[in-house]
């Protein structure tokens, strides 16, 4: 089974083919980094048209690396929520097009359900297990049950984990995409210890047993130490200790979620956690995870950093689960900006 996935919900444009033996023959993403920057952020506008300037040759690319045509294929599948609208309806009419002139089942793929499947395209993970999804635009805690089935235990009051990041880089004056060079600045800290008694953080709502998350507090309380800063010698420790407590929330946060679950399943053997989403590819974030994960006696799975931020492969392998589930599309799908995974039990297939 081949299946061409589409992903252009943001400021990435992806293409892959995957196979149902877990194979990816084909991973081609085009990063539109250097049109945003001297924005400081994504402009959905300028991401849209650069979803249609990349994607056809990114498609004629990816099937010539994978040695197949469109015949080949035994489905297409695109992302068609959540994102922006306008990037999300560039690449499902893209996927649209192909199978109806193909005769090849479409399949409308959820952007954070292929993000939480990612991992059994690299691990093989059995349904269920957690899922830990951080990034721009979510964060979320949730137990995937099989495809299509997902509990929301967890999400934020405010901001998302990623947007966080983005937002205190951009007040330390780093270029975007603020997350990872926020990381790379704080692997300039030479004492995390020192660093964190002279910026001393607390994680929020730290006392409170409800799995919640909110991270405006902890912006706030960054801003204020940076207006403070008579010496920019100061950022990369500032950075450590910001970058420490986000993994500490996590952790703790994850930590509450896998005690619930084994109380839940408690005759499930091998049970899991899982990172994804863009800012999984934090070092700092899953070390904090993997040492909480031993800890509960789970294990914890993230997908490689090439498929931690938005790509085709990950709406390849969602297509590859949503045809064996037998939930392929119709044409008349529309795209939507938003798309929680709770309303996918009720989402109708044909």
């Amino acid at each position: 089974m081949n299946i061409l996935g589409i992903e252009t919900s943001c400021d990435e444009t992806g293409v892959a083919v995957v196979n149902d033996r877990r194979e990816v023959l084909a991973h081609l993403v085009f990063s539109q980094i250097k049109d945003h920057q001297q924005f400081g952020g994504v402009v959905p506008e300028i991401a849209a048209r650069a979803h249609l300037d990349h994607l056809d040759p990114l498609i004629r690319d990816t099937l010539k690396e994978a040695g197949l045509t469109f015949s080949d294929l035994d489905g297409v599948a695109a992302t068609c929520g959540p994102g922006l609208i306008g990037g999300v309806m560039v690449g499902m009419m893209a996927g649209k097009a192909i199978a109806y002139a193909a005769g090849k089942p479409f399949l409308a793929v959820n952007h954070l359900e292929a993000h939480a499947l990612t991992p059994r395209l690299t691990h093989d993970i059995p349904f269920p297990y957690i899922v830990l999804l951080v990034s721009g635009g979510h964060t979320q805690i949730l137990v995937a049950e099989k495809v299509g089935h997902y509990h929301l235990w967890a999400s934020t009051r405010d901001d998302a984990v990623g947007e966080c990041f983005d937002k205190t880089a951009k007040m330390m004056g780093l270029p975007y995409p603020g997350g990872p060079n926020l990381e790379k600045l704080a692997t300039r800290c030479s004492d995390l210890a020192k660093a964190k008694t002279r910026f001393p953080f607390s994680i929020p709502m730290q006392h409170n047993k409800e799995m919640v998350f909110s991270f405006s507090g902890l912006k706030t309380a960054v801003k204020n130490e940076i207006d403070k800063l008579q010496n920019s010698d100061d950022l990369p420790d500032l950075a450590a200790s910001f970058q420490s407590v986000i993994a500490q929330t996590l952790a703790l946060r994850a930590g509450q979620a896998m005690e619930k679950f084994k109380n839940l399943y408690p005759h499930h053997n091998h049970p899991h956690l899982i990172v994804c989403g863009g800012v999984a590819a934090n070092v700092s974030i899953r070390t904090a995870l993997e040492m909480e994960a031993r800890h509960h006696q789970f294990t914890l799975a993230a997908p490689p950093l090439e498929y931690c931020t938005d790509n085709g492969a990950m709406i390849a392998w969602a297509g590859v689960e949503l045809l064996k589930a037998g939930r392929t599309a119709s044409l008349a799908t529309k795209a939507r900006p938003r798309w929680p995974l709770e309303e996918l039990k009720e989402t109708i297939y044909e």
